[in-house]
């Protein structure tokens, strides 16, 4: 018997081209925007909640966290005429439209709310604009989530359904880490449980991830699309990510009365959201570059349609130039009290689902 093929590529080269992106620029630009996102919502719960303290932080916090944002994703861009065009129109099917939109429309009331809390200038104006930053918080904070997933980066778009989750979960833990260690404990009571919150969603969302990607038909015996995000640079930078998660997870949960142990635990979430963006991203490019992640799970799927075809029509002929069984070929079956005329004819008509075609005749 023939052995099975192994998978071959054109001289190991890669069948998608990798992101041009900038391994600096692009995964500020990810941390950053969420930070600023959940910074957001961590001001208006705690100013609605009476910690104006807290409050005049996250707001800060926010401005300056979506203003180096942008600065980073203007740099990757290379000009910032280009982030201009991207504003001359609006698809709502493309992530990066939307989050050019997005980042439009959050920069100024964020800017606003930070404003008014620092000079005191039109209160009123300024509690508005926290409220309308919180509304888009969350959509800036998760967007560049669909906007990767949205790639044909395999380890990046078979993870779509727990992506999102995953950014959010790291934005809350940034927000929520960045107050427990600028405000002291007794103020930090919305960041303490926001940080906690995040914590949990970051850890758990990975975790469904990596075990469903995992089990990528065609790559189970290499672990699947997982192994981009456990292996090589990135699997060690996750990993450290989670530790750091953990550990400040334990500190947030233990340090309610230290002012020393939320700082650290603080610094650790910070750093943990910050990895864990720089993880994802390259993870993503090593998917890129090893053709295997691409082309076994098409061929895969390509096989099962192709199986799924067969069983649905039994009466075609395989890949292997099988013919059909009698079976397969009731919707030839000639109809009666019709004329069967001879030679090649015959055949046409017959294809032709037997008009004028009788089984009777010679």
């Amino acid at each position: 018997m023939v052995p099975d093929a192994e998978f071959t590529s054109y001289y190991g080269r890669p069948v998608i081209k990798e992101p041009v992106w900038e391994p600096l620029d692009v995964p500020s630009y990810l941390f950053l925007g969420g930070l600023a996102g959940a910074s957001s919502v961590l001001a208006a719960g705690s100013q609605l909640s009476g910690h104006a303290e807290l409050a005049r932080v996250a707001k800060v916090s926010a401005l300056g966290a979506i203003s180096l944002s942008a600065v980073a994703l203007i740099h990757d861009l290379g000009r910032p005429r280009r982030f201009a065009n991207m504003l001359r129109v609006f698809k709502p099917s493309s992530p990066m439209s939307i989050g050019s939109w997005l980042l439009t429309g959050y920069g100024p009331v964020a800017g606003a709310a930070a404003m008014s809390e620092v000079t005191g200038i039109l209160p009123a104006a300024g509690t508005a604009a926290t409220l309308g930053a919180a509304v888009l918080g969350p959509a800036i904070a998760t967007y560049t989530a669909a906007l990767i997933c949205d790639t044909s980066v395999p380890s990046w778009h078979e993870g779509y359904r727990e992506m999102p989750y995953l950014f959010a979960g790291s934005a809350s833990g940034a927000a929520g880490g960045l107050g427990l260690l600028a405000v002291r404990p007794a103020d930090a009571r919305p960041a303490r449980h926001l940080a906690v919150l995040g914590a949990c969603v970051e850890l758990t969302a990975k975790r469904l991830m990596l075990r469903r990607v995992a089990a990528t038909p065609g790559l189970e015996s290499s672990n699947g699309l997982a192994e981009p995000y456990e292996t090589g640079r990135a699997g060690a930078v996750l990993r450290t990510a989670e530790v750091l998660t953990v550990a400040g997870l334990a500190g947030a949960l233990l340090g309610r009365r230290s002012r020393s142990v939320s700082a650290l635990a603080g610094a650790s979430l910070l750093a943990a959201s910050a990895l864990t963006r720089y993880g994802v991203f390259e993870a993503g490019m090593t998917s890129a570059r090893d053709p295997k992640y691409t082309i076994v799970p098409q061929r895969h799927r390509a096989e099962r349609t192709r199986a799924e075809r067969r069983r649905a029509s039994p009466g075609v002929a395989g890949p292997s130039g099988a013919r059909p069984s009698a079976a397969g070929c009731d919707h030839f079956a000639v109809p009666p009290d019709t004329t069967v005329p001879s030679g090649p004819v015959a055949a046409l008509v017959i294809l032709g689902h037997g008009d004028g075609i009788n089984a009777s005749d010679p």
